[in-house]
């Protein structure tokens, strides 16, 4: 049986912003899945959704350039989490029909080999458990597991929220930031986010109900935060960097606790020397900030972890609200990765490829 195997391609090396066509983009492919044969410990999957994430912009990059995660191969399909079905296999953890979670191409169908560098198959997340829940399926594969875990890892085990004090979060209305800020809010603290449209400050405020929220677009910075946070900042959740966090260790508290869960706005200048430089470092020694970062794959168990049944009950009691941005078809991933990275999503992004 040969069916249709589309894929997004890595063309090329974007310097800035990525374009469509030039940089990557679908290509058509097939694969006769009767006839395809596995090798040893290995998989083939069914990608039903596609998780859309800023840390792709970072795996653009020259191979010489170290990071944290892998870059991408000029020439191949391009890879990211996603949440599939198996539809072939021969590993003896994974059978026909299982729902798995974990890299996969950007591409409808995957072949997982076992020591892949990219796509393991071993340390795959089972989600067989969705089939019967009362959650969607990506519930299951982002929100309670690592986006959600991202949320409250941040929050709840590095910023040590205490009721009463301030948080602020910038990119309050994205993926992580409409968790953090909602946890927040359920934990007892005063929360302030800022967004990048009037929409998505309307929707902190009047569906998430936080505390005071801002287009940082139309504002001063420094007003905004002086308005929003008259006691100071005692936890600033930084998803963004540059000119926002420099701003921010103005109006910390001491012995404020500053979480960098990201800094999108400099993932796309390559040459180090145009990078925001922070200018009040000072800050930090003045009033002993303390600033943590963190990649979630080095934290996904630690002692006495209460994430699975703090987030389960929350929903179930309806404290949290789990926001999706979900694009369909294959076709629309690259333009999906586009809007996504430029801010245009509500909540969590990701494509849905196929039903279930």
């Amino acid at each position: 049986m040969v069916v249709s195997n589309k894929g997004v391609l890595f063309k090329a090396i974007p310097t800035g912003h990525p374009v469509i066509g030039e940089h990557f983009e679908v290509v058509d492919r097939t694969i006769d899945i009767e006839n395809f044969k596995l090798g040893e410990n290995e998989l083939l999957l069914k990608n039903v959704y596609i998780s859309l994430d800023p840390y792709i912009r970072e795996r653009m990059r020259e191979p010489h350039i170290e990071s944290y995660i892998p870059p991408f191969h000029v020439g191949k399909v391009m890879v990211g989490d996603g949440t599939s079905v198996v539809i072939k296999s021969t590993h003896p953890q994974y059978h026909e029909g299982d729902i798995v979670a974990g890299f996969t191409g950007w591409e409808e169908y995957t072949h997982i080999k076992e020591n892949d560098e990219e796509m393991n198959a071993t340390g795959r997340f089972c989600l067989n458990h969705a089939k019967d829940s009362n959650f969607p399926l990506t519930h299951h594969s982002h929100l309670l597991r690592i986006h959600g875990l991202t949320a409250y890892r941040g929050l709840v085990n590095f910023g040590n929220p205490k009721k009463g004090e301030t948080i602020f979060v910038s990119t309050a209305a994205g993926a992580i930031g409409h968790l953090v800020a909602q946890i927040a809010k359920i934990k007892g603290l005063y929360v302030v986010g800022s967004a990048g449209s009037d929409e998505k400050v309307d929707f902190l405020l009047n569906t998430l109900k936080i505390d005071a929220a801002f287009n940082y677009k139309k504002v001063d910075i420094d007003k905004a935060l002086s308005k929003h946070c008259p006691d100071g900042i005692d936890i600033y959740f930084d998803n963004v960097g540059g000119e926002i966090l420099d701003r921010v260790l103005l109006h910390c508290n001491r012995f404020a606790r500053i979480v960098v869960c990201g800094m999108i706005s400099q993932y796309n200048i390559r040459n180090q020397k145009e990078k925001y430089g922070i200018k009040n470092i000072d800050q930090v020694f003045a009033k002993s900030i303390n600033i943590i970062g963190y990649l979630i794959s080095d934290f996904w168990t630690i002692n006495n972890d209460t994430f699975s049944k703090d987030m389960e009950e929350w929903l179930e009691s309806g404290k949290l609200i789990y926001k999706e941005d979900i694009t369909i078809g294959i076709d629309n991933i690259p333009q999906a990765f586009l809007d996504m990275y430029a801010g245009k999503n509500l909540g969590k992004s990701a494509v849905k490829i196929f039903d279930l």
